[in-house]
């Protein structure tokens, strides 16, 4: 079984910033369907070991959450190059997880640079007027 990060506050940030994917699973005990989800998220990290899988209990952090805007679990983060590409609350199945990772792995990441900085230069421009 491949290796699943559990994450806090002070591995959050480091976890994220990889150059790798970094898929994140915002998760309770007490959710049920967390639990359902749970297996398609190992059985995604056995199949893409390139990838970063990490589990964030929502339970024991509850600050971190907050900052991260989580409200529904389970939620699902994934971040390429420290750059998040998806943050959906639900449980997605594992045909619909698998083609959320195809399709980050595809994008251009310079492109996707290229969309953030010209959003924030013209969120800036907005700013002034």
């Amino acid at each position: 079984m491949a290796e699943i990060l559990d994450l806090n506050p002070e591995t959050f940030a480091d976890a994220v910033a990889q150059d790798r994917i970094v898929l994140v699973d915002a998760w309770a005990a007490w959710c049920g369907p967390c639990r359902v989800f749970a297996p398609i998220f190992e059985k995604a990290a056995d199949d893409h070991p390139d990838h970063v899988f990490a589990k964030l209990d929502t339970e024991a952090h509850k600050d971190l959450v907050g900052k991260l805007g989580i409200v529904n679990i389970p939620t699902l983060m994934i971040y390429r190059e420290g750059i998040l590409l998806y943050h959906e609350a639900g449980s997605p199945t594992a045909d619909v997880l698998e083609d959320l990772i195809k399709q980050v792995e595809s994008l251009d990441m310079a492109v996707v640079r290229a969309e953030i900085a010209a959003e924030e230069a013209g969120s800036g421009q907005a700013d002034q007027a």
